[in-house]
């Protein structure tokens, strides 16, 4: 009896924890980048604009029903990005211009064997996405990061916490 008192107390004060967690970045006014920073990003989305429309090339949901939810993520401190691609670490530095101009520059990465990477969005395509980021928004509690293809399509990359 003991024990399943325990057990219903424990239930109990983790449920409350959960409850009250810190407010995710939803809940606050991001004003400037500087609200971006400390925080761990993790690609949502990719999507690519052509002659036929807008184009899904990533989509966190159906990676976390394949089983990897843990690539793709990005970090911004005072000088730098870093994250977590496919499946390598990377880094690289980053420049803020005037209103919500960004410019990430080339990125450095580790050299891991891959092992699962998503076919609509090989790590090569993720980095030249990456150094080709030309603005940053925050839309509907989420960073988008604005970029360009090789071939100069429009690139929507969305990062939610």
């Amino acid at each position: 009896m003991k024990k399943f008192c325990f057990a219903i107390v424990a239930i109990a004060i983790l449920a409350v924890g959960c409850a009250n967690r810190a407010p995710s970045l939803t809940a606050i006014t991001v004003e400037d980048f500087s609200d971006i920073l400390g925080r761990e990003w993790r690609l949502l989305e990719v999507h690519v604009n052509d002659t036929f429309g807008r184009t899904i090339l990533f989509d966190r949901n159906t990676l976390m029903q394949e089983g990897d939810g843990d690539i793709f993520t990005m970090k911004f401190d005072e000088e730098m990005v870093s994250g977590t691609a496919a499946p390598n670490l990377y880094s690289g530095p980053f420049t803020l211009g005037e209103g919500n101009s960004l410019s990430i520059g080339m990125m450095r990465s580790t050299l891991m064997a891959t092992l699962f990477e998503p076919e609509r969005l090989p790590e090569h395509e993720f980095f030249g996405y990456m150094t080709n980021v030309h603005e940053w928004q925050f839309v509907d509690g989420r960073l988008v990061l604005l970029s360009k293809t090789e071939d100069d399509r429009d690139v929507e990359m969305i990062f939610g916490l």
